[in-house]
C-alpha cells in the first residue's frame, strides 16, 4: 500500500510545483506582455500620427452627437429617436473625409429616400383595408428588398453605392413594417431622417474641419511611392547582382521595399473610389482624373512582378560564369541605370505635379542598352558559350528588357495624366544630377499656366 500510494504523493507534489511555479511566473510575464503591448502601440501611433487623431475625432464627434440626450431641451424634441444620431456618427465616421462622405451621403439619401417609399408603400396599403394590407406590405417589401439586392450585384453599384442600398432596405423594411402596428408612421419617419441628418452632418464637419485626411492625397503620394521603390531596386540591383564594390556599406533595404507594391491594388482601387467623392482640396480640383492613378498603379504593379523574378536571381545558385558575366555588364548596368533614372523622374513628376521633361529621353537610352545587350548575346556569347550557361543571363536580360517596357508604359500613363489634370510645365536650366541612393530634386523654372476648369 506505501508502494502504490507513493507516485500518487509524487504526482500531486508535481502538480502543485507546477502550478505555483505558473503562479510565480505570472507577474513576470504580465509584465513582458504589457511591455510588449505598449512597444507595438507606441509605433502604431509613430508609423501614422493621424491615426491617434482620427481616433480622438471619433470620441468628439460621438460626444457632440451624445448631448441628445444629455439636456432635456434636445431630448424632449426627439426622445429615444436620438440614438439614431450616436449610431449614425459610429458606422459613418471613415478615417478620410472621402470614406465619410461616402457613407454619409449613402446612409442620408439612402434614409430619406426609403423613408419616403415607406410612408408612401403604408398609405397604398392602407387603402386596401383591414384584409389587404399585410398582403400588399409583405408584396411590396418583397418586391424592393429582392431588387435592391440584385442591384447590390452590379460591380459599380457596388463599390460606390452598396452600403446605402444596404441602409435603403433596411430603413425601408422598418418604416413599412413596424407602420403595420404603429399608426404614427409619418412621426417615426421623420425622427428616423432628422436624426440621421444630424448624425452624419456633425461627422462630416468634424472630419473636415479638424485635420482632415484626403484619400486623394493618400492615393497621389502611393503611387508615386510606389514608383520610386521599383527605382530603388533597379538602382541596387546591378552593383549587387554583377559584384560590383560599393564605397561604404550598401543599404540593403531596397530588397524589400518593391514587395508593397505587388499588394497595393486593394488599397489604390478603395482610395480612389473614396477621392471621387472628395470636394476640391489643395491642387487636386473637383472632378480630378483618380481613375488614371489605377490605370498606373496597375503598370506598376505589372514591372513589379518582372522585378519579384529579378529578386530571385540575386540568391539564385545558378552563377553565370564569369566570363559570360563580365560581357554583359556594362549593357546591363546602363540599361537599368537609365530605367532608374526614368522612373525617379516618373515619381519626381507625379509628386510635384509638373509634366516630366527627360523621362523619354532615358527610355530612349536604355532601350538602345537593351538593343546592345540582346546583340552581344545572339552574336558573341551564343558561339563561346555553353547554352546551360547561358540560359540564365538569357533570363535575367530578358527581363531587365521588360522591366523597360514596363517604364515606358508607366511614363506613357504619367504623361496621359499630367495632360488631363494640367500638371504645370518644367524647363530644366540643366541636366538633372541624382545620387546613387536617392531622388536629387532637379533645379526647375516653373511656368504656371492660367488655371483652368479640369475636363470631366
Amino acid at each position: 500500500m506505501e508502494m502504490a500510494s507513493q507516485p500518487v504523493d509524487n504526482r500531486k507534489e508535481g502538480i502543485i510545483s507546477r502550478a505555483w511555479h505558473c503562479l510565480k511566473s505570472l507577474p513576470g510575464k504580465s509584465m513582458s506582455k504589457f511591455i510588449e503591448l505598449a512597444k507595438k502601440t507606441k509605433k502604431l501611433g509613430q508609423d501614422d500620427p493621424r491615426r491617434i487623431i482620427h481616433s480622438l475625432k471619433v470620441g468628439l464627434a460621438i460626444t457632440l452627437v451624445s448631448l441628445f440626450y444629455y439636456f432635456e431641451p434636445l431630448y424632449d424634441g426627439f426622445g429615444v429617436s436620438a440614438m439614431w444620431a450616436v449610431l449614425t456618427v459610429v458606422v459613418v465616421f471613415e478615417f478620410s473625409v472621402g470614406g465619410t462622405l461616402s457613407r454619409g451621403l449613402n446612409r442620408g439619401l439612402a434614409t430619406f429616400l426609403a423613408a419616403g417609399l415607406g410612408f408612401g408603400a403604408h398609405h397604398l396599403a392602407n387603402l386596401s383595408g383591414k384584409l389587404g394590407e399585410p398582403i400588399l406590405l409583405g408584396l411590396f417589401v418583397f418586391l424592393l428588398a429582392s431588387t435592391v439586392t440584385f442591384v447590390r450585384f452590379f460591380p459599380r453599384m457596388k463599390a460606390r453605392y452598396d452600403y446605402g442600398l444596404l441602409i435603403f432596405i433596411l430603413t425601408f423594411c422598418l418604416i413599412s413594417v413596424s407602420g403595420y402596428r404603429d399608426d404614427e408612421v409619418w412621426h417615426m419617419a421623420h425622427m428616423r431622417v432628422s436624426t440621421i441628418l444630424i448624425g452624419g452632418f456633425t461627422a462630416v464637419c468634424v472630419c473636415i474641419l479638424i485635420f482632415p485626411v484626403w484619400a486623394g492625397t493618400d492615393l497621389h503620394n502611393l503611387v508615386a511611392n510606389n514608383i520610386d521603390k521599383l527605382a530603388n531596386f533597379l538602382e541596387g540591383f546591378g552593383p549587387l547582382y554583377f559584384q560590383i564594390p560599393q564605397d561604404g556599406e550598401m543599404d540593403m533595404t531596397f530588397l524589400e521595399g518593391y514587395k508593397c507594391v505587388l499588394n497595393s491594388k486593394q488599397t489604390e482601387e478603395s482610395l480612389a473610389n473614396f477621392a471621387r467623392w472628395e470636394p476640391g482640396h489643395g491642387q487636386f480640383r473637383f472632378r480630378h482624373p483618380w481613375k488614371q492613378y489605377l490605370k498606373i498603379g496597375s503598370l506598376t504593379r505589372n514591372c513589379a512582378y518582372r522585378i519579384e523574378a529579378l529578386n530571385g536571381y540575386l540568391n539564385t545558385e545558378t552563377k553565370i560564369p564569369e566570363e559570360i558575366r563580365g560581357k554583359m555588364q556594362d549593357a546591363c548596368i546602363n540599361m537599368s541605370s537609365e530605367a532608374v533614372k526614368a522612373l525617379k523622374e516618373l515619381a519626381f513628376s507625379i509628386q510635384t505635379m509638373t509634366k516630366p521633361c527627360s523621362a523619354n529621353s532615358h527610355i530612349t537610352k536604355s532601350k538602345i542598352a537593351a538593343k546592345n545587350l540582346k546583340s552581344l548575346l545572339s552574336a558573341s556569347l551564343c558561339k563561346e558559350t555553353e547554352i546551360l550557361d547561358l540560359i540564365p543571363a538569357v533570363t535575367v536580360a530578358s527581363l531587365l528588357v521588360d522591366v523597360v517596357a514596363c517604364t515606358e508604359k508607366i511614363a506613357e500613363s504619367v504623361q496621359e495624366l499630367a495632360s488631363i489634370a494640367k500638371f504645370n510645365s518644367v524647363k530644366p536650366k540643366k541636366a538633372p544630377s541624382r545620387s546613387s541612393s536617392r531622388i536629387s530634386e532637379p533645379e526647375h523654372v516653373i511656368t504656371i499656366h492660367q488655371p483652368s476648369s479640369l475636363p470631366e
